[in-house]
């Protein structure tokens, strides 16, 4: 991404294009602007300028600045007096956390970390991204959400409250940088947690921190974005601390006219925004309504399955079974679970099946047991399209019977039912197929229907997994086995970097798709040889720069993209534009050296004018 050159700024005639601007620096630019004003102006016109207050979340007190920078900010004496590495902060931390007890204790850490140098706990989480994402989303943020009313001690984010109805637009105006994405939830569904109201605002918080540390988006792009639209959750309601509306939920039709003045308000005000909904208890209204002409998508639906499909793609290749000759079980039939399946769906479309042929290679089991058009019970509405009608009258409560009658090849679990591929499941499995495709995709690990050990076990090591928590390698035949995990952040960094930098009008099924054929292209000849189905977590930021690549290819198939210039790059090219385009926690404190050094030596040149470069410095070089 382009950087401001401030120095360059002096030299120019301070003439400030948006199109460079990081929102990030948009306060500092403001008080660079003033001060070189001021500095300028005959004394006797020259405006007040009060002393700049320090901040201990802008790193003024960052103990790599130099001793140089901590004179020109007035934090000179104010810290110990060592100028220390980034990898000797990252030391620190890291020591910090390790000695924190719990999960939640690190999760707080994390977040505070985060609130007062946001370049260091980026870079800390890109270096440990494997053992730190559960630490600032799934599982932990789960604990965080259902405490947030007890842990709270800083905002972070906006909250938009039903009463706002009307206002929203202006309301909008409060928050003070360019936004390129938000993650927005209403709290209804917060994981597998139910109805947290406001305390679901750690899901878009975490989510975006993943954003910035797997896509490199901006931090200051993003805004994580919780609508207050009351609870259904009546302890909350009750509880003193909750710091939402105690009030039920609003309706679906209250909810819906809520929706369409929020969209309206957030594409006015930010005209490029991606859109991404996440945790909402029915999700597929929205999502049906909005997503033809806004850039936006589901997470939980539409991400989901295409992290999913990107790991079932290379599962379908090392079970050595032809593509039209695949049976899929599905224990769930939730939002998440017929989002994965549409997703299989398309891939079998593009594998030469038909649409009839491709849903009719899925079976789905609720808590009713099988879901036939037959079965006497008001079906919801995403169920309809799988409901099966060739069961002949019979209903399957039992999914051992099921095994029996279907004999399937491929196994998923989004039921939250902890242990449901048992033994004797996954031996029926087992004896079905040379290598049982068996994706074991509910979290927390706690509700994961099977674990990677079990499923070994009872396989006799020949199953091909993929979960949805985290499983350790195992030992089987003198062989080191490492599960799969079809973790989301594959995925939704991608999409979301994607349609930014193509500026999509909107988030086609087309684009959703590249980024899971993507995702399964993106592991190396180790990765491919050792039989796994996704790469290794810690190349992460190499496998979003594939996954956008795919999806603003796919962007630009279908004409929705708005940045058309980038159509003329072969894909190198286009790989490096999106590198370039991508925050680098690394990078940016040398960077903001170089532009305050650059400064204090140009405006050193400006002849009579020296109060001015003290007052420049006092604004800018604390960056």
């Amino acid at each position: 991404m382009q950087r401001l050159r401030l120095a360059s700024l002096i030299k120019g005639g301070l003439s400030f294009s948006p199109s460079i601007q990081t929102p990030l620096l948009n306060s500092t630019y403001r008080r660079f602007m003033a001060t070189v004003a001021a500095s300028t102006m005959p004394s006797s016109t020259r405006p007040h300028l009060p002393p700049r207050q320090l901040s201990t979340t802008s790193g003024d007190f960052d103990s790599s600045n130099t001793a140089d920078v901590r004179k020109y900010i007035g934090t000179y004496g104010l810290t110990p007096p060592a100028v220390e590495s980034f990898e000797v902060q990252t030391q620190r931390c890291l020591r910090l956390l390790s000695m924190k007890t719990t999960p939640i204790e690190k999760f707080q850490y994390l977040v505070h970390l985060k609130a007062t140098n946001v370049h260091l706990f980026y870079r800390l989480l890109s270096e440990n991204i494997k053992e730190l994402t559960p630490l600032i989303y799934t599982p932990t943020v789960g604990e965080a959400c259902v405490r947030w009313h007890e842990i709270w001690t800083q905002p972070e984010g906006m909250y938009l409250s039903f009463s706002d109805r009307g206002h929203l637009r202006q309301i909008l105006d409060n928050w003070p940088h360019q936004v390129d994405i938000t993650v927005l939830t209403d709290g209804s569904r917060i994981l597998g947690l139910g109805d947290l109201g406001v305390n679901g605002m750690g899901i878009p918080v975490g989510k975006l921190s993943l954003y910035t540390a797997c896509a490199g988006i901006r931090p200051d792009a993003t805004l994580p974005l919780t609508l207050d639209l009351g609870t259904s959750n009546k302890a909350l309601r009750e509880d003193p601390l909750y710091m939402g509306s105690r009030r039920p939920k609003v309706t679906a039709e209250e909810e819906k006219e809520f929706l369409d003045e929020l969209m309206l308000a957030l594409t006015d005000k930010w005209p490029n925004i991606v859109i991404q909904f996440e945790d909402f208890k029915n999700p597929f209204p929205a999502l049906e309504r909005y997503q033809p002409n806004y850039s936006m998508f589901n997470d939980d639906v539409q991400g989901t399955g295409a992290v999913i499909v990107g790991g079932f793609i290379n599962a379908i290749k090392a079970s050595g079974v032809p593509v039209r000759d695949h049976k899929a079980i599905f224990l769930g039939a939730g939002s998440a679970g017929v989002g994965v399946a549409k997703q299989i769906v398309e891939f079998f479309k593009k594998e030469g099946l038909t649409e009839e042929e491709a849903r009719r290679k899925f079976w789905f089991v609720d808590s009713n047991g099988l879901v036939t058009a037959d079965r006497g019970d008001k079906l919801a509405d995403h169920k309809v399209y799988f409901a099966r009608d060739d069961n002949n009258g019979r209903q399957y409560q039992s999914l051992g019977r099921l095994i029996d009658y279907v004999q399937p090849t491929i196994l998923m679990g989004l039921s939250t039912i902890g242990g449901a591929f048992n033994k004797d499941i996954l031996q029926k499995m087992a004896k079905l197929n040379d290598r049982p495709i068996i994706f074991p995709l509910s979290n927390p690990s706690s509700k994961s229907e099977c674990t990677f050990e079990e499923a070994v076990i009872n396989t006799e090591g020949r199953c091909l997994f993929a979960s949805g928590s985290p499983f350790p390698s195992m030992e089987w035949d003198e062989k080191l086995l490492t599960p799969g995990q079809g973790n989301n952040m594959y995925v939704f960094p991608g999409i979301g970097l994607g349609a930014i930098l193509s500026k999509a009008v909107s988030i086609t099924q087309d684009m959703i798709y590249a980024s899971a054929e993507s995702l399964s292209t993106s592991l190396n000849k180790q990765e491919v040889a050792d039989g796994w189905l996704y790469p290794d977590i810690r190349r992460i930021r190499e496998v979003s720069v594939v996954v956008t690549r795919g999806v603003i290819r796919a962007a630009q198939k279908n004409g929705v993209d708005r940045a058309t210039d980038l159509r003329k790059f072969d894909d190198a090219q286009l790989d490096a534009y999106i590198k370039e385009h991508m925050y680098d926690p690394f990078n940016e404190r040398e960077n903001v050296g170089d532009d305050v050094n650059q400064l204090i030596a140009s405006a050193s040149g400006m002849n009579g004018h020296t109060n001015g470069v003290h007052q420049i410095s006092n604004g800018v070089a604390h960056l």
